[in-house]
């Protein structure tokens, strides 16, 4: 086993002397005790964990390997004694973690929004450049593929949602318009009256539907849980645009720039969810993009307020392009292409404003016109609201 330890703070995506960072980071809040009082579900993956048995106990209890724990207990007690940040990182032989990452980065930062004594660890696997084993790209593949299905969850719900909404309008009229046939045929016309007996019958069949099938189905998302635990806004975004560009902008040779002065600011969230919408605005901004370009995530503290804007150039015949890779479902890809009906988002970006609203925040963006620059933004409060 080989650890490193360092109190500086370096701006940019986690990468230690062991390796890359793959993107995925995992979290983990211990209090001054080192009694675990969260973990994210990115770190229980990572070590087939159960959630149920970490949560209110001892680091030294939790199962992880030895030499981690051991970095993890340093690292954690250092940040609290001197109240700042510290680093460290750590390699480990096969045996210490067979089938798992063998090398993290460790990033401990201390206090809590709530001004309890704890320490926030950000946990990141590494891997070697190009990794022998192919972990890392397996590890990325698996990413990717839990992102776009989280992603097409959501836009599934948000068009059912607007299906649902559409349908009600004109269904409520028709159902008007029948009483006011209604009133004005025979009664004694027995063809008239199966016509509106029909119409009436046609009409509660089409609402018993929507109800049943369209509202039933998109329960899933309609109300999101969080799992609010404190977050490094720096890391979150490294994180994401780490992800973004394994899942697709290296493929598309699209720069992406992480652009803040954020180092140690942090806020309260979903930190799964979180990650999932900044990505998917940085996977659909690359989507989106001409093929070399560049696309930028800048994040800042407005007040109380974090936002997170990514700004980009549209070249819409990409969205569709048949030739270049893609990671966002075809129709979606297409529609966001389309003009915006009442100012309505593109359907692809839905999980983005499900996660905004959830946290109390707000997601909009521009047009999507070809070849002007546009920009998706992204705003949650600091706490929760």
């Amino acid at each position: 086993m080989t650890t490193s330890f360092s109190g500086a703070v370096e701006a940019g995506a986690l990468a230690g002397p062991q390796g890359l960072a793959t993107g995925a980071d995992g979290v983990l809040v211990l209090d001054a005790a080192q009694r675990c009082v969260f973990a994210d579900a990115v770190l229980t993956h990572l070590f087939d964990l159960d959630t149920a048995g970490i949560n209110g106990r001892l680091l030294a209890d939790i199962a992880l390997p030895g030499p981690l724990l051991a970095v993890l207990a340093e690292t954690a007690n250092a940040a609290l004694a001197a109240n700042g940040v510290r680093r460290a990182s750590v390699s480990m032989d096969e045996g210490d973690a067979p089938g798992r990452p063998r090398a993290f980065s460790i990033l401990a930062i201390p206090g809590d929004p709530t001004g309890a004594n704890r320490v926030t660890l950000i946990v990141t696997p590494l891997t070697d450049a190009p990794a022998a084993d192919g972990y890392g790209q397996r590890f990325h593949d698996a990413r990717t593929a839990h992102l776009r299905a989280e992603a097409a969850l959501f836009m599934r719900d948000h068009v059912l949602g607007v299906v649902s909404h559409d349908l009600r309008g004109p269904l409520n009229a028709i159902h008007s318009w029948g009483y006011v046939l209604e009133r004005k045929v025979d009664a004694n016309d027995p063809a008239a009256m199966r016509a509106l007996g029909g119409i009436r019958s046609g009409v509660e069949q089409q609402v018993k539907l929507i109800e049943q099938l369209i509202d039933t189905t998109r329960a899933e998302t309609k109300t999101l849980a969080l799992n609010r635990e404190p977050i490094a806004l720096r890391q979150l975004m490294d994180g994401a645009a780490a992800v973004a560009r394994a899942s697709l902008a290296t493929q598309r040779g699209i720069a992406l720039h992480v652009e803040s002065k954020l180092v140690e600011e942090q806020i309260t969230g979903d930190h799964e969810r979180l990650t999932q919408a900044l990505w998917l605005m940085l996977a659909f901004a690359t989507e989106a993009s001409a093929v070399g370009s560049t696309v930028v995530l800048n994040g800042r503290m407005d007040g109380s307020t974090f936002e997170a804007v990514v700004t980009f150039k549209v070249c819409l015949q990409n969205l569709s392009s048949t030739t270049l890779p893609h990671v966002l479902e075809a129709f979606a890809r297409v529609q966001a292409a389309q003009p915006r009906e009442a100012a309505r988002i593109a359907w692809v970006l839905s999980l983005c404003k499900r996660v905004a609203e959830a946290h109390g925040g707000a997601f909009e963006h521009d047009d999507f016109m070809d070849d002007t620059s546009v920009a998706l933004q992204f705003r949650v409060p600091a706490s929760a609201p």
